[in-house]
């Protein structure tokens, strides 16, 4: 940049909205060859940017020839060396280095910390000030440039000790394409286990037809929720995390809480049944004799699944705690093992045109039999011209000899060979489009085949020959068992920070995945079916083969590569498993949503997640004692389908609300698509398994509320805030629509609250007695008023609504809190009581204390603001409640265990008086206080007969109360009324006089002043003994104290007797309210002097102001000698109502 001495000159040329100054400030020597490098750097990364725009340079007339130079050229030159720092730090950092912030991070804008810059130029001068808090667009494009979001525990990994011993940090920028870092890593989590072990059990029992439904519901689901994730993904940058950080930043953390730990449960389970199938595929194909529970013993096969899959899960990890790297490493190792696998079974598939596989199965009439033991399937065979019985006579009889005792079922059927894989053109599809359910332990039998049933069940020895099913099969349960070899669709999502363009990597990548995935899935249902004999596809574990794998004897060469390809797809994915499930859980733990989490986001130095693997390990090994991997099956379905669903819904929520941040590069998405996927989630979860469908939904929804209650408080941005927002908009619209009716009638508060000088609420009470009222239904705005000016009191103004906000919490209040700051308070109280609330949703009663100070002060302003607050009710139609000796009121912690609520109803105004000692006695302080109600009659009514009408009315209303009608009687005014009116009067005057005084200082001052100011500069011509100006003060301060004297004195000398014929010349309206006062307050105290709480009806203040002086010498007089006192005053419409 120029310097800034230097003239500015005319810039020419500006064709566009973006204009920046390219000029460099020139650095001497070798530091400016080293930067070249770096900025050639920044501007390729700039060229990339895929926004279109044109940077125009701003040319100083006057400038230096490399000033000159700078600003000839045609490259976009960036300002990104002024923030090095920042950017250096925001790299190694990440984006969210700071998890325990409620605040986002941003690279994007300068934070408040950011050290002061200087930007030496002329070419911006008019935004110099800006430029502190706000970067310049050369800076914000340096910045994008430079960001890159690393994905958790790459970090990790990229870190190392050399030689010396020191630690360094290589971050290099992601470079993985969409086939390397999307395709494949969903293509290796998608196929697996229940691929090589069920699938084709899964064929032979539900059929073609039905297993080509269970695929293409699950696949379906997997699709649509890769649509709606990859509408998320492209919406943004998702760091690691993957669904969980999609939903939670999408829903909010309750919900991402809860659905990210049943995503983690269901990743944990996944890792058992992983490791189950390896240890199936070990002990029953590679080494059956390495069993530690011999095959007499019952649940022989559990246990020995239980001890070999503790040892394979402890050995997996500590495989995954020391050498994480080489998981990684492997992986396309196992990929690739896997996609051999599936080719041999295409090629095995091909062969059966040509050449069927020599493998037989032996039928004992219909009934398949176990044949690892036979060699020859027939009862006797001929020998050199000698019949002799084979293996399987032996199996069925006592002894070799033809007159031997036989099974009977042995006897009477015969016993027939079949082609295990008849091969593509045998017509063996039509005997298996249809499925063949039954209960555990039915013989796998062809229905086809003749067959005399025995008349007596076989022997235990007997019944070992067969093959049986070993659970009861039945639609869902397959769905339930199926279901997790479509899962595996988030692999992408989560190496996010790893992809070149992950917007379009991603749903590319993840779409295409699934659609290969499930045309082979497809393709193997119709395959299998084609070209398997069903008895075989039945056989769950290969007994009727010689215990093969059934697709390893459809695949060529051997059925070893199956057995080898499965096995080692298996140990991969479990150790997948148990490498992304602890950092899943660091990642919800590092969020700090969930309290008791906190310990599991803590690792090792490098930040491997140590308790959180540890934790893993032990659930993992919950789903190894189930020991059936058709068990575990269904449980991780519940969480992954649960996941799913939350993942479509959050897609949904935000393209309905249509919310600004919404933008999606991913185009090919709809509501109605979530919709879809979201309905088929939960359908699929209560298909497969209805009551692990209800114990995960607990789960969740147990989670959902701990958050709730206890988690930390986040703001992200999340939809269902949004949606909270547009069903509060509808909700306030349609209030405001219909007026409110008597019978939903309830107070809706404005507490009027008051700060002391620390900004601390000086009457807490005031907030127990609301809460007390409220019990926490209904509209609650607590507010307060700070004099000055926002702009110099908005900070204390924010600290004041903190400490509302702290109190209401402590008082366990729910409503809303305002603190206002107007030039004084009586302006302030009045827009409060004005505009408080929003539509419908809008205070109907006042509640706030009784001014205890307002005699001591010598400043009117606290009476007069109490005044016109009422007078302001009154006139907005809003019901008032003023408690007096508001701090003598029981907190919330107390228990009122006797006493009562004593209700003066003296004028109807509503009804309001009845109907507060309702609610009161609703909240546990006030339960046990009974209720009376006591009204006055006059000498011309008649007491008996109003005290049953006021019972039947208190019948229809439903409320139980004792009532007492109070009579009273004309009498003459007392003269201690008149005294009391006397000496209202006399302090009335006096505060009037001191009001004068203080406004005659004030003139008097200003005076001066003006005097002063006006004669400043003829002062100096004055003669030497001019006399000064003079100042007449019409009433001084000595002049005040010698009349307060003189009075006292005269006070003083008279007596009771004497003060007659000054009570002759006081105003007669005043001696009257005065005599109303003293004799109500007279029957109060005799009635309800003991009484918890008296509620008292609120007379008006006087239409003619002139009397406002008084006003609260008479509401003074009114509550004399009573402890917890409530003024109410009613709205002026009926709140209580007889009729249902």
């Amino acid at each position: 940049m120029s310097s800034p001495h230097e003239p500015a000159a005319p810039s020419a040329g500006i064709t566009l909205a973006l204009a920046v100054g390219n000029q460099r400030r020139k650095l001497p020597g070798k530091a400016e060859e080293e930067t070249k490098p770096q900025q050639e750097e920044q501007e390729s990364k700039e060229a990339k940017m895929p926004i279109n725009f044109t940077i125009v340079p701003v040319e100083d007339a006057e400038g230096d020839g490399n000033s000159a130079a700078a600003a000839g050229s045609s490259k976009p030159v960036s300002l990104g060396n002024m923030f090095a720092k920042e950017d250096d730090e925001d790299n190694l950092q990440g984006p969210h280095s700071g998890d325990n912030s409620q605040k986002e991070s941003t690279p994007f804008i300068n934070s408040d910390d950011d050290g002061e810059q200087y930007y030496d130029g002329k070419n911006m001068a008019l935004f110099e000030e800006e430029m502190e808090s706000n970067p310049m667009v050369s800076s914000l494009l340096s910045r994008l440039a430079n960001y890159t979001n690393l994905t958790q525990g790459v970090r990790e990994h990229e870190e190392y000790d050399n030689e010396d011993g020191v630690r360094r940090v290589a971050v290099t920028v992601p470079q993985m394409g969409t086939f390397i870092g999307v395709y494949l890593p969903c293509m290796q989590n998608i196929l697996g286990v229940i691929l090589f072990l069920r699938l084709t059990w899964i064929v032979g029992t539900a059929g073609i037809l039905g297993s080509f439904a269970i695929v293409s519901m699950c696949c379906i689901c997997t699709l649509l929720t890769a649509i709606s994730m990859s509408a998320i993904a492209t919406n943004g940058v998702v760091p690691a995390g993957g669904s969980y950080y999609m939903i939670s930043r999408s829903l909010g953390p309750e919900f991402g809480g809860a659905v990210g730990l049943c995503f983690y449960l269901g990743t944990t389970f996944a890792g058992s049944m992983y490791i189950l199938g390896t240890i199936e595929i070990l002990l029953t194909y590679i080494i059956p004799t390495a069993t530690v529970f011999k095959e007499g013993e019952s649940a022989a096969m559990s246990n020995n699944m239980r001890v070999y899959g503790t040892c394979c899960l402890l050995l997996m990890a500590l495989v995954v705690f020391v050498g994480v790297k080489y998981v990684n490493k492997l992986a396309l190792v196992f990929l690739a093992c896997v996609v051999l696998s599936i080719m041999a079974t295409y090629a095995g598939v091909i062969k059966t045109l040509i050449e069927p596989p020599e493998f037989n199965v032996c039928l004992l009439g219909n009934r398949s039999l176990k044949n690892e033991m036979i060699e020859t399937c027939a009862k006797t065979e001929v020998i050199k011209n000698i019949t002799v019985i084979t293996e399987v006579w032996s199996l069925f009889c006592n002894s070799e000899y033809s007159n031997a005792t036989c099974d009977e079922y042995f006897t009477l059927n015969n016993l027939t060979e079949l082609r295990a894989i008849p091969g593509l053109l045998s017509g063996v599809i039509k005997d298996n489009l249809w499925g063949d359910y039954g209960p555990a332990g039915t013989y796998i039998e062809k229905k086809s085949q003749p067959s005399i049933e025995e008349t007596q069940d076989p022997t235990d020895d007997v019944y070992k020959l067969y093959v049986f099913n070993d659970i009861s099969t039945y639609f869902t349960l397959l769905v339930g068992i199926y279901f997790p070899s479509v899962t595996g669709i988030m692999a992408g999502s989560n190496r996010s920070g790893d992809l070149r363009d992950a917007q379009r990597s991603i749903p590319i990548g993840t779409i295409m995945a699934i659609l290969t995935t499930s045309f082979i899935y497809i393709s193997c249902v119709v395959l299998f079916g084609a070209c398997i004999e069903g008895v075989v596809l039945r056989d769950k574990f290969g007994y009727s083969v010689k215990k093969n794998p059934v697709i390893g004897i459809l695949a060529w060469p051997s059925p070893w590569v199956i057995v080898i390809g499965s096995f080692f797809s298996c140990c991969g994915a479990g150790l997948q498993s148990l490498t992304g499930a602890p950092r899943l859980l660091q990642a919800i733990a590092r969020d700090g949503i969930i309290p008791f989490l906190q310990v599991f986001g803590h690792g090792k130095a490098n930040g491997e997640p140590t308790w959180a693997l540890l934790l893993t390990v032990g659930i993992c090994e919950i789903g190894i004692l189930i020991a059936s991997l058709d068990a575990v099956a269904p449980i991780l379905s519940m969480f992954f389908l649960m996941c799913y669903l939350f993942v479509n819904l959050a897609c949904a929520v935000q393209t309905l609300l249509r919310t600004p941040n919404w933008r999606p590069r991913f185009k090919f998405y709809h509501w109605t698509l979530s919709f879809l996927g979201m309905s088929l989630c939960l359908s699929l979860m209560f298909i497969s398994s209805w009551y692990y469908a209800l114990v995960a939904m607990v789960i969740a929804g147990c989670i959902y509320k701990y958050i709730e209650y206890r988690g930390a408080v986040k703001e992200w941005g999340d939809g269902i805030r949004g949606l909270s927002l547009n069903a509060a908009r509808y909700a306030l619209i349609r209030l405001e629509e219909v007026p409110l009716h008597t019978k939903n009638w309830r107070p809706q508060l404005l507490v009027l609250c008051k700060l002391d000088s620390d900004l601390t609420v000086k009457h807490p009470r005031l907030m127990s007695f609301t809460t007390q009222l409220k019990a926490g239904k209904g509209l609650t705005i607590v507010c307060s008023v700070l004099k000055g000016t926002f702009m110099t009191r908005g900070d204390e103004a924010k600290t004041g609504e903190q400490n509302l906000k702290a109190t209401m919490a402590v008082e366990k209040m729910k409503g809303f809190s305002h603190v206002v700051v107007s030039s004084n308070l009586r302006d302030g109280f009045s827009l409060l009581i004005q505009s408080a609330g929003l539509g419908g949703m809008k205070h109907n009663a006042v509640l706030m204390a009784w001014p205890t100070g307002w005699t001591q002060a010598r400043d009117p302003s606290a009476r007069r603001n109490f005044i016109e607050t009422v007078r302001e009710t009154t006139s907005a139609h809003l019901a008032l409640m003023v408690a007096k000796n508001i701090d003598h009121f029981p907190n919330n912690q107390e228990r009122l265990e006797e006493g009562t609520i004593d209700v003066w109803w003296i004028v109807h105004d509503g009804g309001l008086l009845m109907l507060l000692p309702f609610l009161l006695s609703q909240h546990k302080v006030w339960r046990k206080c009974k209720m009376r109600i006591f009204t006055v009659a006059q000498m011309d009514d008649n007491s008996i007969q109003m005290k049953k009408d006021l019972q039947m009315f208190l019948y229809h209303l439903r409320l139980d109360a004792e009532v007492e009608v109070v009579e009273l009687h004309d009498s003459d005014i007392s003269a201690f009324t008149y005294e009391k009116t006397l000496v209202m009067e006399q302090r009335s005057q006096m505060l009037k006089q001191m009001q004068l005084s203080r406004t005659e200082r004030e003139r008097e001052a200003q005076l001066i002043h003006d005097r002063n100011t006006a004669s400043h500069a003829a002062m100096n011509d004055k003669p030497a003994g001019a006399p000064p100006d003079r100042v007449h003060m019409t009433w001084t301060k000595d002049k005040l104290i010698n009349e307060r004297n003189r009075q006292r004195e005269t006070m003083g000398v008279k007596d009771m007797f004497n003060m007659k014929p000054e009570w002759e010349t006081l105003n007669q309206s005043n001696v009257r309210r005065m005599h109303t006062a003293v004799k109500l307050n007279g029957v109060v105290l005799k009635k309800s002097k003991d009484s918890q709480l008296v509620l008292l009806n609120m007379p008006g203040p006087p239409k003619n102001k002139k009397g406002d002086e008084n006003y609260m010498e008479f509401l003074e007089v009114l509550m004399d000698g009573l402890d917890r006192v409530l003024l109410v005053r009613g709205g002026g419409r009926e709140v209580i109502t007889i009729y249902s």
